[in-house]
């Protein structure tokens, strides 16, 4: 300031009055550098790829053509409340109460049709007459009825009305407030601008007002909607998969700004619902009990609460709310008697059971409900109770917990469909969905194909693989095998034991004779074991991390040091909770390189499958590219290039403070590129960005994911830095793009700058996306398209550089390509090349002999993210069970951190 004031200011400076004082509570903003920050956006294409078998390929999108685009969407928010002002928050009333409004008033609305998406945004084509506009809507009879507390229970049927009187509010017209007012204009031209790459908010919005119409479309033909999906109420839709639980087959629909024009992009989807009908049925399949008499009512209270339920005789719909707490020949409640009146004349009341109501006012029979809870349907202070034989289950209502492994395996295996089934479904459900009689795609013109679109397909060859003794071969559709052949680089065994937790299932001698006969054969030499560890009877029942401690106290005893592997003979073939304990222990407290093995079926071909993965975790590895070795991969066997997957899982739905985990894998010993090892990091839940790639904790000290991975890439691949970086992120929808490229992307630069400030690597950065829903079929063939089939015209992005790669042969189903976004390549490589080194990278994958569908760093920093979550299952509880809701912000909650892991097993595959 003084320098500042010499400079012959001071007479401004002093002339002005003091600055105002600084409230108490005011927290200073940081001031941001002047230097602008630089952001990046997802780049341009700049050319097709022309090698490879060229093919024509049908793909699920429809051409769209779009009559006028000189009109305008006009976007206005609706605000919903009843009579006395309070919000209506339920779901499913709003579009009844938008449809009645539009019967109602058509004449007020210049007879404008809405799209409205059920919440509180609704489109027009063209303006309302009023920027604001507000209406009384009366709805008849809303379900759920509410009934009066403790009167009759559905007394609705009665035909005579005598019961009506009882209730305090009847059959009743419920009344709402309805505001409409304007929020935004989108020119339809907007379209057309996105289909030349010009895309806007205003685009995505108009596409979204399409998708709304749809929506609504589905809606009011009573499918059950589920974000861009709907499901149709049809039994042979439906599939049991276990547990009370159905999977519901339905349709995913959204249309999409594509280098060929607008099209509309279907595809099946799978959702869960509860199963419909009497809700006995469903209690005893969801606890697979024998009878009613012997269900847990505890368990069936939480699972019933606010299912919708449809009564008899009466058919009225209501929602539980929950159950009764005595039996329904116990449980007691207040009759009004007809007749009968006190001195007050008021009429006099009648303590009844709920069983002698129904059976003997009602004449109303019931089979078995005496002995079970009745089935409350009121509020917690004024219960109606009903029998539970009188109530099912309305159909449709979602199933929204994690599934069990049985129920996922079952869904999975009911929900493939052939590559022909899939199309005949898809045509069929274009056919009755009859769009072109929808009012307003009519008035915006909108014609929709009912012929799947046709594609340029390429088929990329194989690259060539390298196996043991200078051995090259070429894979034959997307697979090998090591038949005869031995691995390229042979780990040796020397110091290892068999540890087994599975004791009268297996004999492990057998299991470690057949291990050192197949490894013999596949070049790896292994001695025998030490010796064979089986858990003590006493044991079996302690938890799974003292059954683990006690194990390694009987290790310890005999082995003269730390054994240099060690195979685990489990008792669970899926999710055995030994597993993270175990595998925490050996990684992070003994750097012990550790096997598990579930002894159901073992033979050679087990053995060999568990052999590749065994040798790959002890340094070895079993095949890799020939052109590795030459080495001769275009634009990174001249250049030091170290080669990153990354990737980000959540706790499962319902689990709302677990913490997510981020792993990011990275090549070593450049030039080849097989070769990977992983950091992982826990952070806030459900939070999609890395926040750990670069974690100054002082001038010199980084503690970030990226220092890691750079340094063992210098001491590995001969004291070089990188040159090159190329990053594949997995998971991350279109919306998060730029915060890939400005914000994941910013903290990998930093740790580089941090590192060296002179250093300047180049970057390519390629997201990857499996769950979208562009399918592709080959024309004429019942098979599915044909594995190194790569499409990147048509169908793709009108502006952006992105491709579809199904580098895997699907084997069951219709094979699911991956979709590969290059959001940012600064080494320049052409079209071919790039798409050449994914091929290539989805075919060093060390745990299988098959080429996989996304790159193989991607899938080991899955692997390495599923692998040490498992270690924060067995937590001390009070560590993560601090009471943290999904909050993300910095410092709000405290996140459990993963065990280091020992130095000498953090650099190797241990997960693979």
């Amino acid at each position: 300031m003084d320098s500042f004031e010499q400079e012959g200011n001071g007479a401004a400076l002093e002339s002005l009055p003091p600055p105002p004082p600084v409230p108490p509570d005011v927290v200073p903003i940081k001031a941001e550098s002047d230097a602008k920050k630089i952001v990046r956006h997802p780049m341009a294409r700049r050319g097709v790829g022309t090698k490879g078998q060229k093919v024509t390929i049908l793909t699920n999108h429809f051409k769209v053509s779009v009559g006028s685009t000189d009109g305008h969407f006009y976007h206005y928010s609706v605000s919903l409340s009843y009579e006395d002002g309070r919000p209506v928050d339920g779901k499913g009333v709003g579009r009844k109460v938008i449809d009645r409004l539009h019967e109602t008033y058509k004449n007020d609305l210049d007879g404008k049709n809405f799209a409205y998406d059920g919440e509180k945004s609704l489109f027009t084509i063209g303006p309302l007459p009023n920027n604001k506009l507000e209406f009384t809507v009366v709805l008849e009879d809303v379900a759920p009825t509410r009934n009066n507390g403790n009167a009759s229970p559905d007394g609705q049927d009665s035909p005579n009305g005598r019961e009506r009187k009882r209730l305090r509010r009847p059959y009743h017209s419920k009344t709402f407030k309805v505001e409409i007012s304007y929020a935004a204009k989108i020119p339809m031209q907007a379209i057309q601008n996105a289909l030349r790459g010009q895309e806007s908010e205003n685009s995505q919005e108009a596409l979204r007002v399409l998708d709304i119409i749809l929506r609504q479309h589905a809606a009011k033909q009573g499918c059950l909607l589920v974000r861009q999906s709907f499901f149709q109420d049809n039994q042979n839709n439906f599939t049991d998969i276990g547990g009370g639980v159905l999977g519901c087959r339905g349709f995913h629909s959204s249309f999409r700004a594509t280098q060929g024009g607008l099209s509309l992009n279907i595809d099946v989807s799978t959702t869960m619902i509860i199963q419909p009908g009497p809700v006995v049925d469903f209690l005893l399949a969801n606890q697979n009990a024998r009878d009613p008499y012997s269900l847990d009512w505890n368990k069936a209270k939480r699972v019933l609460k606010n299912l919708r339920i449809k009564v008899s005789p009466s058919n009225q719909e209501y929602k539980i709310t929950g159950l009764s707490e005595q039996l329904c020949k116990d449980q007691l409640f207040s009759m009004k008697q007809k007749n009968a009146k006190n001195e007050n004349g008021e009429a006099e009341t009648l303590e009844i059971t709920i069983y002698d109501y129904f059976v003997n006012h009602r004449n109303i029979q019931l089979r078995y409900s005496a002995d079970l809870p009745c089935i409350n349907v009121g509020k917690p202070k004024r219960p109606t109770y009903i029998p539970i034989e009188l109530c099912s289950l309305v159909s449709l209502q979602r199933y929204t917990k994690a599934l069990s492994t049985f129920q996922r395996a079952s869904l999975v295996e009911k929900s493939r469909q052939k590559p022909q089934e899939r199309m005949n479904v898809l045509s069929n459900v274009l056919r009755t969905s009859n769009y072109g009689a929808e009012p307003m795609l009519k008035s915006c013109g909108v014609n929709i194909s009912s012929n799947f679109t046709q594609v340029d397909g390429r088929i990329l060859p194989a690259p060539r693989l390298r196996v043991g003794n200078g051995e090259d071969f070429f894979p034959r559709n997307g697979r090998w095998n090591f038949n005869n052949k031995k691995l390229v680089e042979p780990s040796r065994i020397e110091r290892w034991a068999v540890v087994n937790f599975s004791a009268p299932r297996c004999d492990p001698n057998n299991i470690a004779r057949d291990l050192i006969r197949c490894g013999e054969m596949k070049g790896i030499r292994i001695d025998p074991p030490f010796d064979i560890f089986n858990e003590m009877n006493q044991n079996r029942r302690l938890s799974p991390v003292v059954r683990v401690e006690k194990m390694f106290e009987q290790i310890q005893s005999k082995l003269p040091g730390a054994p240099q592997f060690l195979l685990c003979l489990l008792p669970d073939r899926k999710n055995s909770d030994l597993y993270g304990p175990w595998k925490r222990k050996n990684l992070s407290e003994y750097g012990i390189v550790t096997q598990c093995m579930a002894p159901a079926r073992v033979n050679d071909q087990y053995l060999t499958n568990l052999l590749l993965k065994i040798n790959a975790k002890l340094g070895g590895l079993n095949s890799m590219l020939t052109i590795e070795q030459t080495p001769s991969i275009p634009m990174i066997s001249k250049v030091p290039t170290i080669i990153l997957g990354m990737d980000v899982s959540h706790g499962s739905p319902g689990q709302s403070d677990v913490p997510s985990i981020a792993a990011v894998v990275s090549s070593r010993q450049w030039p080849l590129i097989s070769r990977y090892r992983a950091s992982v990091r826990t952070q806030s839940p459900k939070l999609e960005m890395i926040d750990s790639l670069f974690k100054p904790v002082s001038d010199k000290g980084d503690e970030g994911i990226m220092r890691e991975a750079l340094l063992d890439f210098y001491t590995s691949s001969g004291k070089r830095k990188p040159d090159q970086i190329i990053i594949f992120r997995d998971g991350v929808s279109e919306s998060q793009f730029n915060q890939v490229l400005n914000k994941e992307l910013d903290q990998v630069i930093e740790a580089c700058k941090f590192l060296d400030e002179n250093w300047n690597p180049k970057f390519v950065v390629i997201v990857a996306q499996k769950n979208h829903h562009t399918k592709f079929f080959q024309q004429g063939s019942p098979d599915n398209v044909l594995p190194g089939t790569v499409i990147d015209n048509k169908v793709c992005h009108p502006k952006n550089n992105d491709f579809y790669l199904c580098a895997h042969a699907g084997m069951i189903g219709t094979t699911r390509p991956t979709h590969y976004h290059v959001l940012l390549d600064q080494v320049g490589f052409s079209a071919d090349d790039l798409q050449e080194l994914v091929h290539s990278l989805s075919y060093v994958y060390q745990r299988s002999t098959t080429a996989i569908s996304v790159v193989a760093p991607i899938c080991y920093a899955h692997l390495a993210a599923s692998q040490l979550g498992q270690f924060m299952k067995f937590e001390d509880a009070s560590e993560t069970s601090s009471s943290h809701g999904g909050v993300t912000a910095p410092g709000a909650i405290s996140v459990p951190q993963l065990p280091r892991l020992k130095d000498n097993v953090s650099s190797s595959m241990f997960f693979c």
